[in-house]
Order: C-alpha cells, then structure tokens, then sequence
C-alpha cells in the first residue's frame, strides 16, 4: 500500500468505485461529503460515500461551510486530496496545502461539459462520445490543468443511469492509472482550451418539461437523459406523465396532426407527433401510479380509442 496521506472528497455514487479502489491502495486518511439529508420519511441517511467510509472505519468530515471548516480538516495533513463529484469550489488556501496537489475526476472530455450535470448533458445535447478527465483542480469551475483522459463511446442504448455506471468504472481505472505519476512528478499537465468549453449546467424543471416542437432525435435524447433522475415529463388530462424511454420513427402523420398529438397506438407503443414526425413513446409513468410499459398503461389505465387524438401539453 502507498503511505502517501490521501484524503478523498465526494458524496454521491458516482465516486464510490474511485474511494474503494483508493482505500484498497493507498492510505486514505479521511473522506469529505456533503451534511446528510432526510429521506422521503424524514430521517437522516449516509450517503453512499460517507456509509463505505463509517464501515471502513475511515474518518469523515461534513463540513456544512467548507470555506470556514476546511483548517480542522488540513490539521490531519493530507498529502493529496482527490475529490469526485463533491459539488463546491474550494479555497485556493486548500488547493495550495498538499504536497501532491488537490485533483479532481470529472466525468466529461474537458473542456466539454464543465459542470455539474455533464452526464445527463452529454446524452440530451446528442453527444457522441464523453469520458473521464483527471485534472488539477483550480478556483474556476472544472477549468484546471488537464493530467490524463479517457474516452467512452455514447450508444443510442444509453441513459443517463447506464452511462453514470460506465463512467464511474472509467474514472476509478484513470485515477489508479493516473496517480503513480502524479505522485512521482511523471506528468505534463496541459491547459484548457477556454475557446472550445461547454458547460454542464445543473438540471433545472424547465428542463424535463418535453416540447413536442422539437424534433423526435431531440426529445428521446431528453428523455434518454433524464433516465432514471430526475425523469422527463408532459401533461396528460391534467396529471404529469413521465416518459421513461421513447424511440424515434420513419412515419410522418397526416398534416393536420399537430405536434403532441397521440396519432396511433402501436404493438409498441403510442405514437405521437413531433416537429419533424412521429416517435413512440415505450415506457411511462403516470402521476400517482408506478412505471409501466405502453402497452401495460393502454391496457390498464386508459382505453386506447380514448387515447388516440389527444394532446400532450
């Protein structure tokens, strides 16, 4: 095991395979994740990170203002931190203390996506392929020194849940890859291109509300995107409806169908109508009741007859 003094920053999933492989390998001091928060019934739960760091008797710090906590956490004297997914800039009082530097693992090809969503970005905005960059950190936002990437393909299969779980497993190969030179000294970091950066904002309402305007490629990569959090959504009759997976078509319905019109009820799903055609709707989820196929909420919840000639708002 390498004795460098590590500690890892991070809460959600997502950096769960880094922090295993990290304790497995190096010496890691103590874990930084957010304040814990209720569940749907009110009671406090870990999160994932902070649950593998209490049952591997690994110290965690909470901090609920890390600009005015972070000094208690420099008196264990971590020699390198390594954050994923933590979600705060941090002070550059902190990223100048260890001996090793302060990297980070960010899930997107650099400088594309910086951000906080640049998962679900990278399927809704049609990317074609994504990966992992490792890099050092610096007081702007996913804007430091590139020190190594990997890339993945994105397959017309992929959600944001499949590709969340892919790059979790890339990011934790990277790192260990990584992390030998970054302690030896062994890397040449190289500056981002500030010309070429996308940003990854943070998922917002407006953005699930499904605009049947758009063309369908558009809206099933939405909706690709959006699965399984936070889910993307139309109306129907007053009540959201959460799409779940759609797929485009060849068709193009009659002229008087108007986009978010229902045009036909397929052995595979609802049709309906977008900018440029028709997609199919495939897996939903009406307000109140679980997730089921098309064909399940056809035969279940409405009658088709009654189905065909609405309009989604």
């Amino acid at each position: 095991m390498n004795n460098v003094r590590l500690l890892f920053m991070g809460t959600p999933e997502f950096g769960l395979p880094t922090l295993t492989a990290l304790h497995e390998n190096y010496n890691v001091i103590g874990v930084v994740c957010q304040p814990d928060k209720p569940s749907d019934r009110g009671k406090l739960v870990y999160s994932p990170i902070k649950k593998y760091a209490v049952d591997n008797n690994i110290k965690v710090y909470q901090p609920i203002k890390f600009k005015e906590e972070y000094k208690e956490i420099l008196k264990d004297n971590p020699e390198l931190v390594v954050t994923c997914a933590y979600g705060q800039i941090l002070p550059q009082e902190f990223l100048d203390y260890p001996k090793y530097g302060c990297i980070n693992i960010h899930g997107s090809l650099l400088p594309k996506l910086r951000g906080g969503a640049p998962i679900h970005r990278a399927i809704m905005e049609g990317y074609s392929k994504t990966g992992i960059t490792i890099m050092k950190m610096a007081l702007k936002m996913d804007a430091g020194d590139i020190i190594s990437q990997s890339e993945i393909p994105i397959l017309d299969i992929d959600n944001a849940g499949t590709l969340h779980d892919k790059l979790s497993i890339v990011g934790r190969d990277l790192l260990i890859k990584t992390l030998p030179d970054i302690i030896s000294g062994n890397i040449t970091p190289i500056k981002q291109k500030e010309e070429e950066a996308t940003y990854a904002w943070n998922i917002k309402r407006e953005d699930e509300k499904i605009d049947f305007n758009k063309i369908s490629r558009e809206i099933v990569n939405q909706i690709r995107g959006l699965n399984p959090w936070p889910g993307a959504y139309t109306i129907l009759g007053g009540k959201i409806l959460k799409i779940w997976n759609a797929k485009e078509t060849d068709n193009y319905p009659e002229d008087d169908v108007i986009t978010g019109q229902i045009t036909a009820i397929y052995e595979d799903g609802i049709g309906v109508k977008t900018g440029n055609g028709e997609m199919i709707i495939t897996e939903l989820q009406l307000e109140g009741r679980t997730k089921m196929t098309a064909n399940e909420f056809i035969n279940g919840v409405v009658n088709k007859d009654v189905l065909i000639g609405r309009v989604f708002e």
